[in-house]
């Protein structure tokens, strides 16, 4: 929610996002230059021109054009709670106020407490290969268990992977919209947007009722670079949008990660060439950490130190589930009638064993009866 007193102040920002050519740019430009921004609608036409308000915008501010609708905006927020955070306020994420255009609203959903977390992107193709799906889904539990907010854009694929991992662990995530915080894009996701707000955060910076369009994305990616140290891509195209994402992290001054993949793949051509350009190679969740701030790195390597070792251990596998270990792939998914083949085990024996090894963290079970082993 929004504290009373900056009630009139959020209902007048709201007012401006709605104006015609008044952009975040212009909006973080007007800002700066204003000390009480409510104090725009009461300038003459030559006042306006001169704190560079664009032309097609000063009728409408001076004839409050929008005002209604602002109302109607910020009233049904307050009934739906929803957190109206407002840059340059307090509560508003101090890491996307840095950026060169924060949003000048930022409708949140879910509980705040989300932005106090150090936050790291992971960001990918909405149709990941079952190796890219898995180390989406493993990277964010591995940073959701280290206390570390994974962002992302609760797309298909990689993202939906990060966000559902990160909640495993009873970790906190953000989710950023392409769309008004209202609606949820792909609508599949409409659980998962449930699940994220519980301890985490759904975000958009567009106004409610704002639907899900191509041009909206790449606005919704500096979100999610800007609230985060870094970014982490996880398989991407040559024309991916999580490439968009990359670049705009390092515009920032943020971290960019990037995983490899198999050469002869068109999914690992997008984090292969960030490698090639500079970014990092990652292959854990350690090679990101080593890039935080030094405190944050600080306490994440302290606390791993003084946990007590519950890694799961081969050796207290049957001799039948290391043997059956020793077949299974990390980055390929094996189909159980193929398991059974090479494997040459009955049935029961061979699923009682699969069940060990699941039990024992080894390996998981995908749809279709496809098995897979886990990294260590």
């Amino acid at each position: 929610m929004v504290l009373k007193d900056t009630a009139g102040l959020a209902k007048h920002v709201i007012e401006l996002t709605l104006l015609p050519g008044v952009g975040h740019i212009t909006h973080n430009r007007l800002r700066k230059k204003l000390p009480r921004l409510e104090n725009i609608f009461s300038m003459n036409e030559d006042d306006l021109a001169a704190v560079g308000v664009p032309k097609e915008a000063r009728t409408p501010i001076r004839r409050r054009v929008f005002r209604d609708e602002a109302e109607k905006i910020y009233n049904w927020a307050v009934s739906a709670g929803i957190h109206i955070l407002l840059a340059g306020s307090p509560g508003y994420p101090e890491l996307l106020d840095e950026i060169p255009d924060p949003p000048a609203v930022l409708y949140a959903r879910g509980n705040l407490e989300a932005l106090v977390s150090p936050c790291v992107a992971i960001v990918g193709t909405r149709r990941p290969t079952v190796y890219g799906l898995l180390q989406a889904e493993e990277f964010g539990a591995d940073f959701g268990e280290r206390g570390l907010c994974v962002v992302s854009g609760l797309a298909r694929g990689v993202d939906a992977a990060a966000h559902r991992g990160c909640l495993e662990k009873e970790g906190t995530t953000i989710a950023v919209l392409g769309s008004g915080i209202d609606i949820i894009y792909p609508r599949e996701h409409r659980h998962l947007a449930d699940r994220i707000a519980q301890k985490g955060l759904v975000v958009s910076d567009f106004p409610p009722g704002t639907s899900p369009s191509p041009r909206n994305f790449p606005m919704r990616n500096r979100i999610v670079s800007g609230l985060s140290f870094g970014a982490l891509v996880i398989e991407a195209g040559e024309r991916s949008g999580s490439l968009i994402t990359a670049r705009l992290a390092a515009d920032q001054n943020r971290e960019v990660f990037a995983l490899p993949g198999n050469v002869t793949s068109p999914l690992s051509l997008g984090p292969n060439f960030l490698i090639k350009q500079g970014a990092k190679l990652v292959q854990g969740w350690r090679d990101v950490v080593e890039e935080l701030p030094e405190e944050i790195r600080r306490n994440i390597f302290l606390k791993e130190e003084m946990k007590t070792s519950d890694k799961p251990d081969v050796e207290m596998v049957s001799e039948d589930g290391a043997r059956l270990l020793g077949l299974l792939k990390e980055d390929e998914a094996v189909h159980f009638d193929r398991l059974a083949e090479w494997f040459g085990i009955d049935v029961p024996k061979l699923s009682s064993t699969l069940m060990e090894l699941e039990l024992a963290g080894l390996a998981r079970q995908l749809p279709g009866s496809m098995y897979v082993k886990l990294r260590k």
